[in-house]
């Protein structure tokens, strides 16, 4: 029975050997880090306005995209390889980003809502899959600029809106 239980702890450690030093444990939560960070911090942007899809749904987007890459380049995957899968990402969050864009029927027009909402978990994704490949300085750059586009051109809008209505009257 000893030579047994000795037999399932040599195949559990096998199991659990994906990570095998400290270089790669590190370069692996940093990543996945990373990209939860960035995803909770658009998805907080998105919660504090009032949307449906808020910093767990972001988060999960963003450590989803960074763990389908990671995996397969810690497997050395060739380029086609991460090239086949990140189109896969791109795709399976499409599906996603569907289900957020509704419809509304307001009189004679159609009224379409959700369309930010899609665009922000799309960016997510895109965010984590930049993350998990490594490239964190341009998923912080990323984050900015899709934040800036979140907060500030809403504003900005606002200004130019205003002020088309002064020159009218």
């Amino acid at each position: 029975m000893n030579a047994w239980w000795h037999e399932v702890w040599v195949t559990l450690q096998a199991e659990f050997a994906d990570i095998g030093d400290a270089s790669q444990l590190t370069r692996v939560t940093v990543r996945l880090l990373t990209a939860a960070v960035l995803g909770g911090i658009l998805g907080f942007e998105r919660e504090h306005k009032g949307k449906a899809a808020g910093v767990r749904t972001h988060m999960l987007v963003a450590i989803g995209a960074a763990l389908f890459v990671l995996v397969p380049q810690m497997s050395g995957s060739q380029a086609d390889a991460m090239s086949r899968v990140i189109q896969g990402v791109i795709a399976g969050i499409g599906f996603l980003c569907a289900g957020t864009i509704l419809k509304n029927q307001e009189g004679d027009e159609g009224h379409v809502k959700g369309l930010t909402t899609a665009a922000g978990l799309w960016m997510t994704a895109a965010i984590g899959v930049s993350a998990g490949l490594g490239r964190e300085a341009t998923a912080v750059l990323s984050t900015l600029l899709a934040l800036g586009v979140l907060s500030v051109m809403p504003r900005v809008v606002k200004v130019f809106e205003k002020n088309g209505e002064d020159h009218k009257e």
